[in-house]
Parts: structure tokens; C-alpha cells; sequence
């Protein structure tokens, strides 16, 4: 395990690109709610123009798709299969993406849209490093932050926005009572496994704190 900064996760980010420019990287960014997911996304598309940012917060079950008592099941109301096969297949063969959003506020799905294949697909939300999901990416990170910032994140997103409805993703209401790090940080793996793990310390020095691959 060794520790980089943002600076050197762009630059194997262009080592993927560069390495084979005829192939689509795919990468995900999961971890805790208030991480730093959606920030992280929107900092590496500036760092590569030639990207595009899909969120997993536009795959959601509809509430008549879940199953009964979704809400005690993790990832119950998500629809990963969507995700892999409109999403994550087209992106990873160079074609574009017929992306439908689900709004949980809406109640049903956006229109859909057509987007270009880009060289690079960024993907940010939870659970897009699941199992259901594996081997569709080339670079996985993981992010998360202190307890402490997290609620202070948490709060002034809640005080700034409507509250989610119900239906949405119930794991966003709560807070994790992890205490192993007082630092953001986040974690990478990188497939195919020349580099199994990495741990990528992200704008501020971190301790050490544990994450399972």
C-alpha cells in the first residue's frame, strides 16, 4: 500500500488514457455520503476535457420495482443491472449512452439523452464499486471523510436543499459512526492487478484507516 496525492492519481489516469488510446477508460468513485464523490468527479473532468460524469443517483428502482422491505436490504433500491447494461457496457465498447435518469422526486424517469463516447467515463456514487459491477472499471477510489465533516457536510446540504423524498436512498438520511479516519482520503485499485492497492491521500494529510476491497 502506498499513499499518492491528486496530483499523481491524474497522472495514472493519463497513463491509462495513454496506454491504450483506442480503449475507453471507465473509472468509479464510491464512499461514504459527503466524501467527496461528486467534488472529486467534477475536479477530474476539469483536469480531462475529454470526459463525461455519470452519477449512480440516476439508477434508482422505481418504488414498484423494489422489493418488500428494500429499505432494510443495502442497495435494494438501486437498478445496478441498468447501470451495467445502458451505461457501463456501451461506455466500456466506445458507443454511446442512452442515459435515462430516474428522478426519486419526480417519480419517474428524465428523457433520455444520447451521449458521445468519451475516452474517459467518470462514475460517482455509491455503490458503483459493487460486486454486481465488477470488472467494468479500470480504475476504482475510493473516498471518505472524518465523521465530524461528514455531518457538517451533511447539514449544510440538508439546510440548502429539499429533503429527499421517500423512495430515495435511505443511507443518505444517516451517518456513519465510523471514527478510523480524521482525514478525506481515498483508496484506488486498479485493474488488471499490477497495482492491486493504493491508498491516495486527497487534498489534506490523512492517518491511516481501513478499507476492505
Amino acid at each position: 500500500m502506498s499513499s499518492i496525492d491528486f496530483s499523481t492519481l491524474t497522472q495514472k489516469i493519463a497513463a491509462l488514457l495513454a496506454a491504450h488510446p483506442e480503449q475507453p477508460v471507465l473509472i468509479a468513485l464510491d464512499g461514504r455520503c459527503g466524501g467527496g464523490k461528486t467534488t472529486l468527479a467534477g475536479q477530474l473532468a476539469e483536469q480531462f476535457p475529454a470526459s463525461i460524469v455519470f452519477h449512480t443517483d440516476d439508477y434508482y428502482l422505481p418504488p414498484a420495482q423494489r422489493i418488500p422491505d428494500w429499505e432494510k436490504i443495502p442497495c435494494a433500491n438501486m437498478d445496478l443491472a441498468r447501470l451495467r447494461e445502458e451505461l457501463l457496457r456501451p461506455a466500456r465498447a466506445g458507443e454511446p449512452v442512452f442515459y435515462r435518469a430516474y428522478s426519486c422526486r419526480e417519480g419517474a424517469y428524465r428523457p433520455g439523452q444520447c451521449i458521445p463516447a468519451q475516452p474517459l467515463s467518470i462514475v460517482e456514487g455509491s455503490y458503483s464499486h459493487h460486486p454486481l459491477l465488477a470488472g467494468c472499471y479500470d480504475l476504482k477510489v475510493f473516498v471518505t471523510c472524518s465523521p465530524a465533516e461528514q455531518t457538517r457536510r451533511l447539514q449544510a446540504r440538508a439546510s440548502a436543499t429539499p429533503a429527499s423524498p421517500h423512495g430515495g436512498s435511505r443511507w443518505k438520511r444517516g451517518i456513519s459512526r465510523n471514527t478510523a479516519s480524521r482525514k478525506k482520503r481515498i483508496f484506488c485499485s486498479i485493474r488488471p492487478g499490477i497495482v492491486k492497492f493504493l491508498q491516495i491521500c486527497f487534498l489534506l494529510p490523512c492517518n491511516p484507516c481501513q478499507f476492505m476491497v
